[in-house]
């Protein structure tokens, strides 16, 4: 879809609210009659004025792969948003809650391409085939729609409402996992919040995979060998207040730890 001049107008507005971290009035109470389509598109331009300001492409995340996020959205499918370097955290590195708007985060796998993978025609036996392996991961989802007041249309637009991403740093062999099963418990201070298993995401995380690599394929595009793909999350979004510090512990992959700023320092 060609851009529209409403579409980099909308991309405009939501660049301005990342670089001020305020938020705007939803899309699609202003603008009714925007479809997912557009919402891509307006995605797309904000993701080249990134690539044109220096970030690289390093992989895609998947949004919406659980029920009750399905549920709440009324929508039967994820939707995606893409990843740059300038997004990635070593884990345990203290995150400054200035550059977020209202961060939320959520412990998921992290994979990582062993080859390219494009649809069509991609199943899950065949994503599982091109992963080289799996890491754990939280991913500190942030909308610059206020007050999380989204439809698809919103979050799509809002590059499916990606913050940042906390990478742990042991990767093991999807064929040693069993997906579904694999579990995390998620803390905050030390104590337990949330936990979930892999079969929350589209009932297995490498399914994910396939559904992307397939939606890719009808762009034109694919996903690429070193890319990382974040298959979704499979607890529930959990708020950030100043001074949090998060601890996801996953079966088998071992722990990655979230730190946020009191809120005035860098």
């Amino acid at each position: 879809m060609h851009p529209s001049a409403l579409h980099r107008e909308l991309a405009d507005e939501l660049w301005e609210a990342d670089r001020a971290a305020k938020p705007v009035p939803p899309l699609t109470e202003r603008h009714p009659d925007l479809v997912v389509s557009d919402a891509y598109a307006v995605q797309t331009l904000n993701i080249e004025r990134r690539v044109a300001a220096g970030q690289r492409v390093i992989g895609r995340k998947v949004g919406l792969t659980s029920l009750p996020m399905q549920r709440m959205l009324g929508v039967d499918e994820p939707d995606f948003g893409v990843l740059t370097d300038e997004m990635v955290v070593e884990d345990g590195d203290l995150i400054d809650l200035g550059r977020l708007v209202q961060p939320r985060v959520e412990a998921e796998l992290a994979f990582v391409m062993a080859e390219d993978l494009a649809g069509p025609g991609v199943t899950t036996a065949r994503a599982l085939a091109a992963i080289e392996g799996a890491l754990p991961a939280v991913e500190v989802v942030d909308s610059r729609v206020a007050d999380w007041r989204i439809t698809l249309v919103d979050t799509v637009a809002d590059n499916a409402s990606s913050g940042l991403i906390v990478l742990g740093g042991r990767m093991r062999p999807v064929r040693e996992l069993d997906l579904r099963l694999l579990g995390v418990v998620v803390s905050r201070h030390g104590q337990v919040i949330d936990s979930g298993a892999g079969a929350a995401a589209l009932g297995n995380p490498a399914r994910c995979v396939a559904w992307l690599a397939n939606t890719l394929g009808a762009f034109g595009e694919g996903l690429r060998a070193g890319d990382v793909v974040l298959p979704g999350a499979v607890h529930k979004m959990v708020p950030v207040a100043p001074g949090d510090v998060f601890r996801a512990e996953f079966a088998h992959l071992g722990a990655v730890t979230v730190r946020f700023s009191n809120g005035d320092q860098a």
